[in-house]
């Protein structure tokens, strides 16, 4: 077996691999950047080493650092996790190199595998079916433009050295290609040092199926069943579970065939993920082939009973797979959500930030980037956790997963959970009607309902004390001779003014009984139930379960997953509008793009910058017509939260006109 372990990885990645380690008494080490130098993915390593600053090119993309760390601290082996350089053929070369054991396939299979267009014609050779695409990956337009042709419209781009759809783009026509071929290079470059890309038949509204393979240095090659990959945002994955919905059980048994033929064709070893595509027919496809352990690896282990990276490492050290086909089984169902640190109110724009409070439910799998308050950084993937329910059927799942989600408190940070709640809830996906465009549909068609007034009469409750202690809040008690009730019987128990994003809102207290708290806002009546633990209020509004903070400026609160913040506010504060000409980064990232310089004319909603922020682009826009006075930043330049990028001065002709 391994004696220590190199894990070339952060996050809750690297706190996956550690925990596995340790139960096997392998030791580890851990690495870190800059960013990460008080990670929680440094605990209980043997030694933690520096490999570089913040940005991943300089730490966790750089395969001499990481190799020259396992080195150095004496391990035989380098885990490489997911992301970052867990595909990259020169890495497992690196490590081989060095005399060290990678765990994972090696070299020549990452590279056979990584570049999709030789994938497909490998698997076309084993009989499996495949669609048509681009002979070789290229970064030039001209070249991609010609293969859209011959495969026909629409098609989609596909980063040759990509993972987890990032940087995916369809293209419709041929008017697109170009700035779409642009834009995935570019993004291909930044995130995995490889903007090639591919084009491919593009299949409308398919499901995503994966199937899990496993094989060792002995000849032997098993799967362990399938995942339903389908809810999708943008080509990226936000729900996974296993078995797969609603699925045949006749295309099962072809998939899983496929998979393993593929993989026994190649000599496949160690972990690996054969993915297909099903179009409405229920007619299968190989998409690729990851050469590593999945995201969303944590369904099949609960279905399988198996610890997928103990299999890993016994692979790796050169022990037979612990399991024969015919011993490898399934028992329930289990649902798989990633937790984002991203704005779904603001088009799932990445929001790093710092979390203050974080609490975990405990009925279910959690594999997390941190359990304490933490730092959420902006060079490197906004996923801050996964949650993982396991039922014995797939409703069951479900609604464990969803009640996880309610009993989930992350206060000081923007997630997804909110988005993750109302989707596990949408009809199709209760009934298991998936595909890969599901998800965006929902989310062009839906609507954002007011929870501003739902937190602000939270927000109110927050300042009753608990019982018998009267003297904690203004609300109660006595005001010199008089009564409360005596100075406001519309509000006995006070106002709470506050201000949100659309502007000034009161809350009135009318009542308290208990532990609830009866509130009017703007006229609408709810009745809140509020406990305390510690700093950290909590209860229920209606029937949707809330989390509160008081903050130095207000109040921070999540009503069941969505965040909402509130300033506080005097009834003496004025309420006027002002006029900004000031053009601001809304998160910390890189210039990426800059397409406007002193002097020019922008029209409104012209694009200004583009900052790169959590492997995702984010065009920010000119908020009204003008001429630019002032470029305060550069191509490349780092750039934090609310920094002046652009001074504006108004066309006062555009807006009269307007």
């Amino acid at each position: 077996m391994l004696k220590r372990v190199l894990i070339a990885n952060r996050g809750e990645i690297a706190r996956r691999i550690a925990r596995t380690c340790r139960r096997l008494d392998v030791e580890y080490v851990a690495v870190f950047s800059d960013a990460d130098r008080s990670a929680a993915h440094l605990e209980g390593a043997v030694e933690c080493v520096r490999i570089g600053a913040g940005p991943a090119a300089d730490s966790y993309l750089n395969i001499a650092a990481l190799v020259d760390a396992a080195l150095r601290t004496g391990c035989d082996s380098v885990h490489p996790g997911y992301g970052f350089l867990s595909e990259s053929p020169q890495f497992a070369t690196a490590v081989a190199d060095a005399g060290l054991v990678y765990v994972g396939p090696d070299a020549a299979m990452i590279t056979a595998m990584g570049d999709k267009a030789t994938a497909r014609a490998l698997m076309a050779e084993a009989g499996v079916p495949v669609l048509p695409g681009s002979p070789d990956a290229t970064e030039s337009a001209a070249r991609l433009a010609l293969d859209a042709g011959r495969i026909g419209y629409p098609v989609i781009l596909k980063p040759v050295a990509g993972g987890g759809g990032k940087g995916m783009r369809v293209v419709q026509s041929e008017a697109e290609l170009p700035e779409a071929v642009a834009a995935a290079v570019r993004l291909g470059r930044s995130s995995f040092g490889d903007g090639r890309l591919l084009a491919e038949r593009y299949v409308p509204r398919p499901r995503h199926i994966e199937v899990q393979v496993f094989g060792d240095t002995h000849g032997n090659v098993v799967h362990l069943y399938e995942r339903e990959c389908s809810l999708q945002r943008r080509h990226q994955k936000v729900v996974e579970e296993a078995p797969a919905a609603n699925l045949p059980v006749e295309v099962r048994e072809a998939l899983l065939d496929a998979a393993v033929r593929g993989a026994g064709s190649l000599g496949y070893v160690n972990a690996g993920t054969f993915e297909f595509i099903l179009d409405a027919d229920e007619r299968f496809y190989f998409l690729e082939a990851n050469t590593r352990l999945q995201v969303e690896h944590p369904v099949t282990e609960e279905i399988t009973g198996v610890d997928l990276v103990e299999w890993q490492l016994l692979v790796a050290a050169g022990q037979p797979l612990p399991r024969a086909q015919h011993e490898i089984t399934v028992s329930g169902h289990a649902v798989e959500c990633r937790v984002y640190a991203e704005d779904p109110e603001e088009g799932f724009r990445p929001a790093p930030g710092r979390a203050q409070h974080v609490e975990w439910p405990d009925t279910i799998r959690v594999e997390a980037a941190f359990d304490q308050p933490d730092l959420v950084t902006a060079f490197y993937d906004p996923m801050i956790a996964k949650l993982i329910a396991r039922g014995p059927d797939r409703p069951t799942a479900l609604r464990r997963l969803v009640d996880a989600i309610d009993g989930t408190s992350v206060l000081g940070l923007t997630t997804n959970l909110g988005f993750l709640a109302d989707l596990l809830q949408e009809p199709r996906v209760v009934a298991g009607r998936l595909d890969t465009h599901l998800v965006d549909g929902l989310v062009e068609r839906a609507t954002r309902p007011d929870r501003s007034a739902q937190a602000t009469a939270c927000a109110a409750a927050m300042e009753i004390p608990p019982t018998g202690d009267a003297d904690a809040s203004p609300w109660s008690g006595t005001v010199g001779a008089l009564d409360r009730q005596d100075l406001d019987p519309r509000a006995p128990f006070g106002r709470v003014p506050v201000r949100d994003a659309a502007g000034p809102r009161e809350a009135w207290l009318t009542g308290v009984r208990g532990n609830r708290v009866d509130v009017l806002v703007d006229g609408r009546p709810f009745g809140v139930s509020v406990a305390r633990r510690g700093p950290l209020f909590h209860g229920t509004v209606g029937d949707v379960a809330w989390t509160g903070l008081r903050t130095p400026g207000g109040y921070e609160l999540v009503l069941a997953g969505h965040r909402v913040t509130l300033a506080t506010r005097t009834f003496e504060q004025g309420d006027g509008d002002s006029v900004d000409n000031v053009v601001k980064s809304a998160m910390p990232g890189t210039v990426v793009g800059l397409s406007c310089a002193v002097g020019d004319r922008v029209e409104k909603g012209a694009v200004l910058v583009v900052v790169e922020a959590m492997k995702m682009e984010n065009r920010i826009l000119a908020p009204f017509a003008g001429v630019v006075d002032e470029v305060n930043c550069a191509l490349h330049d780092i750039v934090s939260a609310d920094q002046v990028l652009v001074l504006l001065t108004a066309d006062v002709a555009a807006e009269a006109d307007a």
